[in-house]
Protein backbone atom coordinates (compact mmCIF):
# COMPACT_ATOMS: atom_id res chain seq x y z
CA UNK A 1 0.00 0.00 0.00
CA UNK A 2 1.53 3.05 -1.39
CA UNK A 3 1.40 5.98 1.63
CA UNK A 4 -1.89 7.76 2.74
CA UNK A 5 -1.30 11.71 2.14
CA UNK A 6 -2.96 13.47 5.57
CA UNK A 7 -4.17 16.80 4.91
CA UNK A 8 -4.13 19.28 8.17
CA UNK A 9 -3.19 22.18 9.65
CA UNK A 10 -3.54 23.80 13.35
CA UNK A 11 -5.35 26.34 12.34
CA UNK A 12 -8.73 24.38 12.28
CA UNK A 13 -8.82 24.82 16.11
CA UNK A 14 -9.08 28.45 15.43
CA UNK A 15 -13.02 28.28 14.58
CA UNK A 16 -15.36 28.36 17.35
CA UNK A 17 -19.10 28.38 16.82
CA UNK A 18 -20.70 29.62 19.29
CA UNK A 19 -24.35 28.39 18.52
CA UNK A 20 -22.81 24.78 18.40
CA UNK A 21 -21.18 23.63 20.94
CA UNK A 22 -20.61 20.04 19.61
CA UNK A 23 -18.63 21.25 16.46
CA UNK A 24 -15.97 22.44 18.73
CA UNK A 25 -12.05 22.61 18.66
CA UNK A 26 -11.64 19.39 20.30
CA UNK A 27 -12.77 17.40 16.86
CA UNK A 28 -9.92 18.19 15.05
CA UNK A 29 -7.54 16.58 17.57
CA UNK A 30 -9.61 13.47 17.64
CA UNK A 31 -9.98 13.47 14.19
CA UNK A 32 -6.00 13.25 13.97
CA UNK A 33 -6.15 10.77 16.83
CA UNK A 34 -7.14 8.48 14.41
CA UNK A 35 -4.94 8.84 12.00
CA UNK A 36 -2.16 8.08 14.72
CA UNK A 37 -3.90 5.26 15.73
CA UNK A 38 -4.27 4.16 11.32
CA UNK A 39 -0.16 4.89 11.58
CA UNK A 40 0.90 2.87 14.52
CA UNK A 41 -1.36 -0.18 12.99
CA UNK A 42 0.34 -0.23 10.24
CA UNK A 43 -1.22 2.06 7.56
CA UNK A 44 1.73 3.92 5.78
CA UNK A 45 0.79 7.79 6.52
CA UNK A 46 2.54 10.51 4.70
CA UNK A 47 1.07 14.18 6.95
CA UNK A 48 1.24 16.84 4.94
CA UNK A 49 0.50 20.97 5.50
CA UNK A 50 -2.42 22.70 3.48
CA UNK A 51 -2.64 25.98 2.05
CA UNK A 52 -5.65 28.33 1.64
CA UNK A 53 -7.78 27.81 -0.98
CA UNK A 54 -7.34 29.89 -4.00
CA UNK A 55 -10.64 32.44 -4.73
CA UNK A 56 -10.94 31.19 -7.79
CA UNK A 57 -11.41 27.57 -6.86
CA UNK A 58 -13.98 28.94 -4.24
CA UNK A 59 -15.37 30.92 -6.66
CA UNK A 60 -16.44 28.03 -8.93
CA UNK A 61 -18.80 26.95 -6.37
CA UNK A 62 -20.06 30.31 -4.29
CA UNK A 63 -21.01 33.26 -5.12
CA UNK A 64 -18.36 35.67 -4.85
CA UNK A 65 -20.05 38.38 -2.71
CA UNK A 66 -21.47 35.56 -0.73
CA UNK A 67 -17.18 35.30 -0.02
CA UNK A 68 -16.77 38.46 0.30
CA UNK A 69 -19.61 38.69 2.77
CA UNK A 70 -18.09 35.86 5.13
CA UNK A 71 -14.73 37.13 4.56
CA UNK A 72 -15.74 40.89 5.83
CA UNK A 73 -17.92 39.21 8.99
CA UNK A 74 -14.58 37.12 9.93
CA UNK A 75 -12.44 40.18 9.61
CA UNK A 76 -15.06 42.19 11.43
CA UNK A 77 -15.18 39.81 14.90
CA UNK A 78 -17.84 37.65 13.83
CA UNK A 79 -21.68 37.28 12.95
CA UNK A 80 -24.32 34.51 12.40
CA UNK A 81 -25.07 32.70 8.81
CA UNK A 82 -27.95 30.94 10.17
CA UNK A 83 -29.54 29.91 13.68
CA UNK A 84 -26.80 27.25 13.94
CA UNK A 85 -23.85 28.14 12.43
CA UNK A 86 -21.72 31.59 13.80
CA UNK A 87 -18.53 33.00 12.47
CA UNK A 88 -16.02 34.14 14.40
CA UNK A 89 -12.61 36.43 14.31
CA UNK A 90 -10.52 33.35 12.81
CA UNK A 91 -13.36 31.68 10.64
CA UNK A 92 -12.62 32.58 6.94
CA UNK A 93 -9.27 31.47 7.72
CA UNK A 94 -10.08 27.73 8.79
CA UNK A 95 -12.36 27.76 6.70
CA UNK A 96 -10.54 28.16 3.49
CA UNK A 97 -7.58 26.32 4.60
CA UNK A 98 -10.51 23.46 4.91
CA UNK A 99 -11.31 24.15 1.47
CA UNK A 100 -7.46 24.22 0.62
CA UNK A 101 -7.20 20.66 1.90
CA UNK A 102 -9.53 19.33 0.06
CA UNK A 103 -8.31 20.64 -3.43
CA UNK A 104 -4.81 19.44 -2.04
CA UNK A 105 -6.24 15.69 -1.29
CA UNK A 106 -7.52 16.07 -4.72
CA UNK A 107 -4.08 17.10 -6.27
CA UNK A 108 -2.83 14.08 -4.22
CA UNK A 109 -5.34 11.72 -6.08
CA UNK A 110 -4.15 13.23 -9.22
CA UNK A 111 -0.52 12.15 -8.78
CA UNK A 112 -2.01 8.37 -7.73
CA UNK A 113 -1.86 8.74 -4.10
CA UNK A 114 -4.81 8.38 -1.74
CA UNK A 115 -5.43 11.55 0.48
CA UNK A 116 -7.55 12.56 3.40
CA UNK A 117 -8.57 16.06 4.35
CA UNK A 118 -8.67 16.41 8.22
CA UNK A 119 -9.68 19.84 9.08
CA UNK A 120 -12.83 21.39 10.35
CA UNK A 121 -15.40 23.03 10.35
CA UNK A 122 -17.23 20.40 8.05
CA UNK A 123 -18.66 21.43 4.66
CA UNK A 124 -21.35 19.76 2.85
CA UNK A 125 -24.68 22.05 3.96
CA UNK A 126 -22.75 25.50 2.32
CA UNK A 127 -24.57 26.11 -0.83
CA UNK A 128 -23.78 28.52 -3.31
CA UNK A 129 -24.77 31.95 -1.36
CA UNK A 130 -25.40 30.27 1.88
CA UNK A 131 -23.66 28.80 4.88
CA UNK A 132 -25.83 26.32 7.57
CA UNK A 133 -25.07 23.42 9.54
CA UNK A 134 -21.90 24.41 11.21
CA UNK A 135 -20.75 24.87 7.15
CA UNK A 136 -18.97 28.09 6.36
CA UNK A 137 -17.37 26.90 2.49
CA UNK A 138 -18.20 23.72 0.95
CA UNK A 139 -15.14 21.70 0.38
CA UNK A 140 -15.78 18.77 -1.31
CA UNK A 141 -17.45 21.13 -4.04
CA UNK A 142 -14.64 23.26 -4.00
CA UNK A 143 -12.27 19.98 -4.37
CA UNK A 144 -14.82 18.65 -7.70
CA UNK A 145 -14.44 22.13 -9.10
CA UNK A 146 -11.13 21.59 -8.72
CA UNK A 147 -10.83 18.56 -10.29
CA UNK A 148 -12.75 20.03 -13.78
CA UNK A 149 -10.71 22.83 -13.75
CA UNK A 150 -7.57 20.37 -14.34
CA UNK A 151 -9.19 18.79 -17.03
CA UNK A 152 -11.41 15.94 -15.55
CA UNK A 153 -14.78 15.63 -17.38
CA UNK A 154 -16.47 13.14 -14.23
CA UNK A 155 -16.20 13.45 -10.90
CA UNK A 156 -18.06 11.59 -8.39
CA UNK A 157 -18.77 12.43 -4.57
CA UNK A 158 -20.20 9.78 -2.14
CA UNK A 159 -21.94 11.38 0.78
CA UNK A 160 -21.82 9.25 3.95
CA UNK A 161 -22.53 11.31 6.29
CA UNK A 162 -25.60 10.93 8.66
CA UNK A 163 -27.14 14.84 7.24
CA UNK A 164 -28.03 14.85 3.78
CA UNK A 165 -25.26 17.28 1.88
CA UNK A 166 -27.87 19.60 -0.03
CA UNK A 167 -25.23 22.42 -0.40
CA UNK A 168 -23.08 20.09 -2.31
CA UNK A 169 -26.81 18.51 -4.08
CA UNK A 170 -27.73 22.12 -5.02
CA UNK A 171 -24.23 23.33 -6.16
CA UNK A 172 -24.28 20.50 -8.85
CA UNK A 173 -28.22 19.85 -9.24
CA UNK A 174 -27.92 21.07 -13.10
CA UNK A 175 -24.19 19.34 -13.72
CA UNK A 176 -24.25 16.36 -15.63
CA UNK A 177 -20.54 16.21 -14.97
CA UNK A 178 -20.49 15.71 -11.10
CA UNK A 179 -22.49 12.45 -9.75
CA UNK A 180 -23.73 13.56 -6.21
CA UNK A 181 -24.59 10.27 -4.17
CA UNK A 182 -26.12 10.70 -0.36
CA UNK A 183 -27.37 7.83 2.04
CA UNK A 184 -28.42 10.33 4.84
CA UNK A 185 -30.84 9.91 8.11
CA UNK A 186 -34.40 11.23 6.98
CA UNK A 187 -36.71 12.57 8.18
CA UNK A 188 -33.82 14.62 10.04
CA UNK A 189 -31.86 17.73 9.72
CA UNK A 190 -32.07 19.83 6.91
CA UNK A 191 -34.88 18.26 5.75
CA UNK A 192 -33.68 17.51 2.10
CA UNK A 193 -32.84 14.48 0.42
CA UNK A 194 -35.65 12.78 -0.94
CA UNK A 195 -35.40 10.07 -3.56
CA UNK A 196 -37.45 11.86 -6.46
CA UNK A 197 -34.52 14.71 -6.05
CA UNK A 198 -32.46 13.63 -8.89
CA UNK A 199 -31.46 16.71 -10.41
CA UNK A 200 -32.37 19.05 -13.47
CA UNK A 201 -31.70 20.10 -17.30
CA UNK A 202 -27.86 18.89 -17.80
CA UNK A 203 -27.49 17.17 -14.12
CA UNK A 204 -30.90 15.69 -14.55
CA UNK A 205 -30.35 11.94 -13.22
CA UNK A 206 -26.49 12.77 -11.90
CA UNK A 207 -28.26 12.85 -8.21
CA UNK A 208 -28.85 10.14 -5.85
CA UNK A 209 -30.45 9.60 -2.75
CA UNK A 210 -30.94 7.15 -0.20
CA UNK A 211 -33.28 8.18 2.59
CA UNK A 212 -32.90 6.04 5.01
CA UNK A 213 -34.84 5.10 8.92
CA UNK A 214 -33.33 6.62 12.21
CA UNK A 215 -31.46 3.48 13.59
CA UNK A 216 -30.26 2.42 10.62
CA UNK A 217 -27.79 -0.59 10.56
CA UNK A 218 -24.54 -1.48 8.24
CA UNK A 219 -26.68 -3.55 6.21
CA UNK A 220 -29.50 -0.94 4.91
CA UNK A 221 -25.99 1.03 4.07
CA UNK A 222 -24.77 -2.31 2.45
CA UNK A 223 -28.53 -2.00 0.02
CA UNK A 224 -27.60 1.06 -0.64
CA UNK A 225 -24.56 0.58 -1.74
CA UNK A 226 -24.70 -2.48 -3.65
CA UNK A 227 -28.46 -1.47 -5.29
CA UNK A 228 -27.48 2.11 -5.96
CA UNK A 229 -24.03 3.45 -5.64
CA UNK A 230 -21.95 0.79 -6.94
CA UNK A 231 -24.16 0.46 -10.07
CA UNK A 232 -23.80 3.94 -10.99
CA UNK A 233 -20.27 4.09 -10.29
CA UNK A 234 -19.30 1.71 -12.53
CA UNK A 235 -21.59 2.88 -15.41
CA UNK A 236 -20.72 6.42 -14.61
CA UNK A 237 -17.06 6.15 -15.15
CA UNK A 238 -15.55 8.48 -12.82
CA UNK A 239 -11.73 9.65 -13.28
CA UNK A 240 -12.16 10.33 -9.24
CA UNK A 241 -14.37 10.03 -6.35
CA UNK A 242 -14.28 12.18 -3.70
CA UNK A 243 -16.08 11.04 -0.40
CA UNK A 244 -17.56 13.32 1.57
CA UNK A 245 -16.33 11.49 5.06
CA UNK A 246 -19.12 12.04 8.23
CA UNK A 247 -19.19 9.75 11.13
CA UNK A 248 -21.91 11.03 12.62
CA UNK A 249 -23.86 7.66 11.56
CA UNK A 250 -21.42 6.05 14.13
CA UNK A 251 -24.01 4.42 16.84
CA UNK A 252 -22.76 6.83 19.72
CA UNK A 253 -22.94 10.18 17.57
CA UNK A 254 -24.32 13.18 19.91
CA UNK A 255 -26.58 14.40 17.04
CA UNK A 256 -27.10 11.58 14.95
CA UNK A 257 -29.96 8.48 15.44
CA UNK A 258 -28.60 5.37 12.99
CA UNK A 259 -26.36 2.73 14.47
CA UNK A 260 -23.19 2.09 12.46
CA UNK A 261 -19.70 0.59 14.02
CA UNK A 262 -16.64 2.01 13.16
CA UNK A 263 -15.16 -0.77 11.63
CA UNK A 264 -18.29 0.11 8.90
CA UNK A 265 -16.16 3.33 7.42
CA UNK A 266 -13.52 0.87 7.11
CA UNK A 267 -15.48 -1.34 4.97
CA UNK A 268 -17.22 2.05 2.70
CA UNK A 269 -13.37 3.03 2.59
CA UNK A 270 -12.80 -0.46 1.17
CA UNK A 271 -15.64 -0.66 -1.23
CA UNK A 272 -14.56 2.84 -2.54
CA UNK A 273 -10.98 1.74 -2.88
CA UNK A 274 -11.48 -1.33 -4.60
CA UNK A 275 -13.98 -0.23 -7.20
CA UNK A 276 -11.50 2.58 -7.88
CA UNK A 277 -8.90 0.22 -9.26
CA UNK A 278 -11.23 -1.98 -10.71
CA UNK A 279 -12.75 0.93 -12.60
CA UNK A 280 -8.72 2.19 -13.39
CA UNK A 281 -9.27 5.08 -12.53
CA UNK A 282 -7.62 7.75 -9.94
CA UNK A 283 -7.71 6.68 -6.43
CA UNK A 284 -10.26 8.41 -3.85
CA UNK A 285 -9.95 11.74 -1.89
CA UNK A 286 -11.73 11.56 1.65
CA UNK A 287 -13.00 15.24 3.10
CA UNK A 288 -13.96 14.82 6.40
CA UNK A 289 -17.47 16.14 7.08
CA UNK A 290 -19.38 15.63 10.83
CA UNK A 291 -19.04 13.31 13.32
CA UNK A 292 -19.65 14.54 17.27
CA UNK A 293 -18.17 12.35 20.00
CA UNK A 294 -15.08 12.70 20.12
CA UNK A 295 -13.91 8.73 20.73
CA UNK A 296 -16.21 7.56 17.84
CA UNK A 297 -14.71 10.01 15.27
CA UNK A 298 -11.02 9.04 16.21
CA UNK A 299 -12.27 5.26 16.19
CA UNK A 300 -13.78 5.65 12.67
CA UNK A 301 -11.48 8.11 11.21
CA UNK A 302 -8.87 4.88 12.03
CA UNK A 303 -11.08 2.29 10.59
CA UNK A 304 -10.97 4.35 7.09
CA UNK A 305 -8.17 4.66 6.67
CA UNK A 306 -7.19 1.35 7.71
CA UNK A 307 -9.97 -0.35 5.47
CA UNK A 308 -8.48 1.63 2.45
CA UNK A 309 -5.83 -1.17 2.09
CA UNK A 310 -8.01 -3.67 2.82
CA UNK A 311 -10.43 -6.20 0.75
CA UNK A 312 -13.99 -5.31 0.41
CA UNK A 313 -16.79 -7.19 1.74
CA UNK A 314 -18.60 -8.68 -1.28
CA UNK A 315 -22.43 -6.80 -0.89
CA UNK A 316 -25.03 -8.15 -2.99
CA UNK A 317 -28.56 -5.76 -3.55
CA UNK A 318 -31.25 -9.22 -3.53
CA UNK A 319 -33.90 -6.66 -3.62
CA UNK A 320 -37.02 -5.78 -1.36
CA UNK A 321 -35.64 -2.33 0.35
CA UNK A 322 -38.18 -0.33 0.17
CA UNK A 323 -35.38 2.74 0.31
CA UNK A 324 -33.37 1.63 -2.10
CA UNK A 325 -35.93 0.60 -4.60
CA UNK A 326 -37.71 3.98 -4.48
CA UNK A 327 -34.22 5.67 -5.50
CA UNK A 328 -33.73 2.83 -7.99
CA UNK A 329 -36.84 3.63 -9.45
CA UNK A 330 -36.54 7.80 -9.64
CA UNK A 331 -33.38 6.80 -11.40
CA UNK A 332 -33.95 3.94 -13.73
CA UNK A 333 -35.05 6.57 -16.33
CA UNK A 334 -31.49 7.72 -16.40
CA UNK A 335 -29.29 4.27 -15.79
CA UNK A 336 -29.19 1.19 -17.11
CA UNK A 337 -27.95 -0.76 -14.27
CA UNK A 338 -30.87 0.37 -11.73
CA UNK A 339 -33.24 -1.33 -14.52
Amino acid sequence: MKSLHVYSDPASERHINDLAGVESPKRFPAALAGVEKAQQSGVPVEWRRCSPAEEEALAAVHDPAYLADLRQMSASGGGYLSLDTAVGAGSWEVASLASGAACSALESALAGETAFAIARPPGHHAGRDYGMGFCLTNHAAVAAAHALSRGLDRVAILDWDVHHGNGTQDIFYGDGRVLYLSAHQSPFYPGTGEADEVGEGEGLGFTANVPLPAGSREGLYAASFAGVFLPMLREFGPEVILVSAGFDAHLDDLLGGMALESDAFGRFAALISELSQELGVLPPAFILEGGYNLGALTESVAATMQGVGEEAPDWEYAGGVRQVEECREALAPFWGSLR
